[in-house]
């Protein structure tokens, strides 16, 4: 009979766009769906009677991404593929009504908050034990740790609070109890991801708990790794260094989007910190943190930015020597402070200058990752791709930064586990080593 069913469930396959929030929210879906008995995929190109598509829409290229996803499942629907499209997240939360409008093929949308509204119109369960349930999609040795939702920041060019909302935190007792179910299904490294994490607990506990969120993370049994996204850097939490330094499987990382270092730019922007205090912050980290490894975000083409502005941002970059880094061109995002600027840098210009950033890092890169030659590293296996195995050291976040590479002709080794690994040779975003 319970198989009988079982056949009767419907087969739903759920695709993910934009950032890893986003693919935590998928996760959660996913997991109370399977915990109602549905089968249950991610990504597949399989048929299937549900097609969820769980959309970005952060920047004009992610939104376009979502617009060319949607359009493409409404084609597959349309020649059977799949007997329902839905589209969920942020590009339907913030364009809602327009998408209804100019897309009528896809049966439902959703926005960012109606999780229980999807489950109760999938018909799916909602007895309690399954609130926290989660489908990792990821390697099953990470995952990513979602401490809060929304952001009480006002950055100029940033859409985020008008599609997100406010900032709500995850109450410390829950992340635990997420923590180590997550060690129990066998993750090692988790991941620390929210809009800010540093604004984490104002509206619990009316003050900043990510320093003591972390040391509670620190305790969970089977969790070796801990890693740091979006930090904020203005009103920086001043005890986080000093427990990255005391806590042995806190990762020397920090993820810590500056997004530019002129004084005239960052008022602009509503950051909320000036150029001297940006650098004093990365000296202060780097002091309490030795050996910490620092990503960064930049943003060029800002309204009003200069050549000036932008001799600025190079010599920040050349100074700052960030081991990892990222730029992105500005776009204007409607609805935002900075949308009523005028946009006065040609598109062609803020790729010339991201294009000549970049340059500039594939150097400094080139010349931190050297200094690693010789040296041992504990690292993780994520996988193997042809005659490598793909690693990261606790200085690596994965998909988005440094791999260490290793030849698989010697000793066979197991994805998720940890090795020491000795660097033997390196190039501008990747390491190559062996087992010591």
């Amino acid at each position: 009979m319970s198989a009988k069913i079982r056949s009767h469930q419907p087969l739903v396959n759920v695709i993910t766009l934009g950032c890893p929030k986003n693919l935590v929210d998928s996760e959660k879906l996913m997991g109370r769906l399977k915990g109602s008995g549905m089968d249950v995929r991610h990504g597949s190109r399989r048929k299937a009677d549900i097609l969820i598509i769980n959309t970005c829409g952060f920047i004009q290229d992610a939104k376009e991404e979502s617009i060319e996803t949607i359009l493409g499942a409404i084609q597959q629907k349309k020649s059977g593929k799949f007997s329902k499209v839905v589209v969920m997240g942020c590009l339907s939360e913030r364009y809602m009504a327009e998408l209804k409008e100019e897309i009528p093929e896809v049966d439902h949308f959703y926005g960012v908050n109606d999780l229980e509204q999807i489950l109760k119109d999938l018909k799916a369960s909602d007895r309690n034990y399954l609130i926290n349930e989660r489908f990792l999609t990821t390697p099953p040795h990470f995952a990513y740790l979602k401490i809060a939702e929304g952001c009480d920041r006002t950055c100029s060019f940033c859409a985020i609070p008008l599609i997100r909302g406010t900032n709500v935190s995850v109450p410390v007792e829950q992340l635990i109890e997420e923590a180590g179910s997550l060690a129990d299904k066998g993750v090692k490294e988790l991941i620390l991801v929210a809009q800010d994490l540093t604004w984490y607990g104002l509206d619990l506990y009316n003050k900043r708990m990510l320093g003591g969120l972390l040391e509670k993370l620190s305790e969970v049994k089977g969790i070796e790794w801990i890693r740091l996204h979006y930090a904020y850097p203005a009103a920086f939490p001043p005890d986080v260094p000093d427990i990255m330094a005391l806590k042995p499987n806190i990762c020397k990382y920090l993820d810590i989007p500056f997004q530019h270092i002129s004084d005239e730019l960052l008022a602009s922007m509503r950051r909320g910190i000036t150029s001297r205090d940006t650098y004093a912050l990365i000296n202060n980290i780097r002091e309490k943190v030795p050996g910490i490894s620092l990503r960064t975000s930049l943003m060029v083409g800002y309204p009003g930015e200069t050549e000036s502005h932008f001799g600025e941002l190079k010599n920040f970059v050349k100074n700052a020597r960030f081991e990892r880094m990222g730029v992105f061109t500005y776009s204007e995002e409607e609805g935002t402070r900075a949308a009523k600027l005028a946009d006065t840098v040609p598109q062609s210009v803020k790729e010339e200058r991201a294009a000549e950033l970049m340059e500039l890092q594939q150097q400094i890169s080139q010349e931190i990752n050297e200094t690693k030659i010789g040296k041992n590293f504990k690292t993780i296996i994520d996988g193997r791709e042809g005659e490598f195995y793909i690693g990261r050291s606790e200085h690596d976040s994965p998909e988005i930064d440094n791999e260490v590479l290793i030849r698989a002709n010697g000793p066979a080794l197991k994805i998720g586990e940890f090795y020491s690994i000795r660097i033997t040779k390196a190039d501008a975003f990747d390491l190559f080593g062996e087992i010591d």
